[in-house]
């Protein structure tokens, strides 16, 4: 079982019109809401691809319980643990004409002190059957910004694989906990390390604590360095959609290659094929099946040497 945790869970709300009128009144074409979080759409891609997955984290209030009856629906489970606060809400406003997105992050509830120690004590008995963890997103207000080192620590304790999917400073402070992966995006990168090269980035982040990082970059595919090599890995074109939930698929395909122990070089094209497959559904958490099925095939996978090192690195290998 791939465990995930979600400390700042929301409720998606999406709404579709055909041109958004700035400061006027816009006439809905669509609307969906779904249960939603980096975590959870993780715990979707999971659960479509027939892989055992449980969804933990904290949620409260009206949009905590619809969450909760999301996820039934989807025949997820969940060990949410409830908090009185009430959930957050994400408004996505899609502009259909121009193919653009418009989206409202709300902060999330407080947490307490009470119910932090909660989910603390939820979180030890459910590794206890998990065999990865992912920890994403966000933290919500209460939490201090150490919070995922302290999951980490937590996770090691059990012997259970961790990926870390955040930003920031919480990325940051869970650093010397040394995460088994993380998974920066190219913004991410930058802002944690001042690095404008991705490369020399991840490798920041490598000297930093990480043991593996892949770093997604968008149509670039992404770029992986792990203790046993470095690869980048690109699908063979652009692929059109949306590209909310992207990444959350490669975190998927990265949580299952720690939990099975499937060697890097197959897992890199998963991920890639896996994220782009991604883009072409609708909404995140979902992929479309048959073009992941056809882009596993088509990936090119290249490995990283001396020749691909960033100028300001002098060694025979991309990192240190």
């Amino acid at each position: 079982m791939i465990l995930t945790v979600t400390l700042n869970a929301a409720l998606d709300v999406t709404y579709q019109v055909d041109q958004l009128q700035r400061g006027g009144s816009n006439r809905v074409l669509a609307t969906a809401g779904r249960a939603g979080g980096k975590g959870i759409n993780v715990s979707r891609v999971l659960h479509a691809l027939g892989r055992p997955t449980v969804v933990t984290g904290l949620v409260g209030g009206q949009s905590g319980q619809a969450l909760r009856f999301d996820l039934a629906d989807a025949a997820i489970p969940d060990e949410l643990v409830p908090i009185a606060g009430e959930t957050r809400r994400t408004v996505a406003v899609v502009d259909v004409q121009e193919s653009d997105t418009t989206i409202l992050l709300e902060p999330g509830p407080v947490v307490t002190a009470t119910e932090w120690a909660c989910f603390l004590a939820r979180f030890d008995g459910l590794l206890s059957s998990a065999d990865a963890v992912v920890l994403s997103g966000s933290l919500p207000p209460g939490l201090p910004v150490d919070t995922y080192a302290t999951l980490l620590r937590t996770a090691r304790t059990h012997g259970v694989p961790a990926v870390l999917d955040t930003s920031g400073e919480p990325l940051l402070a869970a650093l010397p906990e040394q995460p088994d992966l993380i998974k920066p995006n190219a913004d991410e990168l930058a802002a944690a390390t001042g690095e404008s090269d991705p490369l020399a980035a991840a490798c920041r982040l490598r000297g930093a604590g990480a043991q593996t990082v892949v770093a997604s970059l968008g149509v670039e595919g992404l770029i992986a360095l792990t203790p046993e090599g470095a690869w980048r890995a690109k699908p063979p074109a652009p692929v059109v959609g949306n590209p909310t939930g992207a990444g959350d698929a490669a975190v998927a395909a990265l949580a299952l290659a720690l939990a099975t122990g499937t060697p890097w070089p197959d897992t890199i094209p998963e991920a890639v094929a896996l994220s782009a497959a991604a883009v072409a559904a609708p909404l995140a958490g979902s992929f479309d099946p048959a073009l992941h099925r056809l882009l596993r095939t088509q990936v090119a996978v290249e490995e990283l040497t001396a020749a691909h090192k960033s100028p300001s690195q002098g060694e025979p290998h991309p990192c240190p």
